[in-house]
């Protein structure tokens, strides 16, 4: 006889079903485990018998086979051995083999019969839910998996012998509740940034319209002191878009306590980051930095640190909102529809735009150039808001703390953003729901300027040697800034304005 025990395969955020048959059958002593399972899978055969001896059963002195079905579909990870132990303990008649039928089962087991946390038990339970069944899964992932709806029947066992005393009727498990992750009690807020004020209206408008920003000054000029305050101004995550954030984050094995938390997720990699950990990959295709940003903020801090091949790599993800990960043995594809903020210094010492500084070995300007072409000038085009943070002097970081913070400026953030979602929904587009996620054709109906605004931008884009991709770049800041201030129609002065953020890529090269 053949038990079956139904479990998941993870491609991306995807959980595929896997059919795990077992059998035990006459024959030469042997448990074997075959279905193109990786080290992981191999091993948990060492796992399941330590188990299975720890809550006292004994495997029989038989032939064990065990196949994970597709047999061509890779397998990895763990969370195999619960549904193997179940189905061994079904084929022995440890479990009634009726028991099993109708969940999808997932979970590590320890050698002592626990059940150990698992990654991915979000998109598992939400497949589960799609096939009508059940979820049986680790006590630790229970938070996490209530979230795919109170009809979903389950269970999250601490061990082995609980859930066989819930089978056998003489123990009951209590369904686990959604976490909520708790907000911490201390934000950051806008009210710490004294100066700067140039750079806080550029703080807000990116945070209106998802737009990406550069902060470029010299070293404590507080770049990074505004980027980490932007998640304080930027409006919660939608259901839609919490969903699509967790099931990354569940499947990275991100999720602390299986709790969930509508704040956008703000990523700050450090500089020596390698390309696979800002787009995804190594040997089991996992997600990166951008992908773990999804919906929310990537800050890259000291920008032209980080490798020229990490730091272009950016440039698909930025324009198309996801990233293909292919390998010998994946093929994966990760939502990556990301904010990208970063900083950076205007030279390698940080002080070429001081009043009087000379650098010592070339001209200061030379000097900037030679530093700033290290980021390509692609990557500068895709950035929207070039932003110039000058030094704060003592006079100001001794006026009094700022009556507007972050809780003021987040109120207009989501008004603003409210015009947005309801003016793509009304265009039949209601997955957009900032001007920088709006394709190109949209943009140029929505941000149509007057008269006296197409005369500057034509101007403009000649004398800035604008790009397609940057003339429509400043049409989405252009809209977003007259969204800030309830305009109906995009004019010269929010154009002039979104033009000021613009850079000329080619200046520093032909300084160089």
């Amino acid at each position: 006889m053949v038990v079956r025990v139904a479990t998941v395969a993870f491609e991306g955020v995807e959980a595929r079903p896997v059919d795990v048959q077992v059998q035990i059958a006459n024959g030469n002593v042997a448990f074997s485990v075959v279905g193109l399972g990786d080290k992981a899978v191999a091993e948990s055969r060492e796992r399941v018998r330590a188990a299975l001896n720890a809550s006292g059963l004994a495997l029989p002195a038989k032939r064990i086979t065990v196949n994970l079905a597709p047999a061509d579909l890779p397998k990895e990870g763990s969370h195999y051995d619960l549904p193997i132990a179940l189905g061994i303990m079904a084929a022995i008649g440890a479990i009634a083999p009726d028991a099993l039928r109708g969940y999808t089962v997932l979970g590590e087991l320890a050698l002592d019969g626990a059940v150990a946390p698992v990654a991915g038990a979000l998109p598992a339970a939400i497949a589960a839910s799609a096939r009508g069944h059940g979820l049986i899964c680790p006590h630790d992932c229970g938070p996490e998996a209530a979230w795919a709806g109170d009809d979903l029947d389950l269970l999250a066992p601490v061990s082995l012998i609980q859930l066989v005393n819930h089978f056998k009727g003489t123990q009951a498990m209590a369904r686990p509740r959604p976490g909520v992750r708790a907000q911490p009690a201390a934000t950051l807020d806008l009210r710490d940034v004294k100066g700067q004020e140039s750079a806080k209206r550029a703080l807000e408008i990116a945070a209106a319209g998802g737009h990406n920003l550069l902060f470029n000054g010299p070293p404590g000029a507080g770049k990074s002191m505004l980027a980490a305050r932007l998640p304080s101004i930027l409006p919660p995550l939608t259901p839609a878009e919490l969903l699509e954030v967790s099931l990354i984050h569940s499947i990275a094995g991100d999720l602390a306590g299986g709790a969930l938390t509508d704040q956008r997720p703000f990523r700050a990699p450090h500089h020596s980051a390698s390309m696979a950990a800002l787009v995804g990959g190594g040997a089991k295709a996992r997600p990166g930095e951008i992908s773990l940003a999804h919906h929310g903020v990537l800050f890259l801090d000291e920008l032209p640190e980080f490798s020229a091949q990490a730091l272009d790599s950016l440039r698909q993800p930025l324009e198309t909102g996801e990233v293909l990960i292919s390998r010998a043995a994946h093929r994966t594809v990760y939502p990556a529809r990301f904010q990208l903020v970063a900083a950076m210094n205007p030279c390698r010492c940080g002080h070429a735009l001081d009043l009087g500084f000379a650098c010592s070995r070339q001209p200061n300007e030379r000097c900037m150039a030679q530093y700033q072409t290290r980021v390509s000038g692609p990557l500068l085009d895709r950035i929207d808001l070039n932003v110039e943070a000058p030094a704060v002097s003592a006079a100001d970081l001794m006026l009094p703390t700022p009556s507007e913070g972050s809780r003021e400026v987040a109120a207009r953030v989501a008004a603003a953003r409210a015009v947005q979602r309801a003016r793509y929904a009304r265009m039949g587009l209601p997955h957009v729901g900032a001007n920088a996620a709006a394709p190109a054709s949209v943009i140029e109906e929505a941000a149509r300027p007057d008269a006296g605004g197409l005369r500057l931008v034509q101007d403009a884009s000649e004398r800035l040697r604008l790009s397609a991709r940057g003339f429509h770049r400043v049409l989405k800041i252009a809209r977003t800034i007259a969204d800030l201030e309830g305009a109906e129609t995009v004019g010269a002065a929010h154009l002039a304005e979104a033009l000021s953020y613009r850079v000329d890529v080619t200046r520093f090269k032909r300084a160089a």
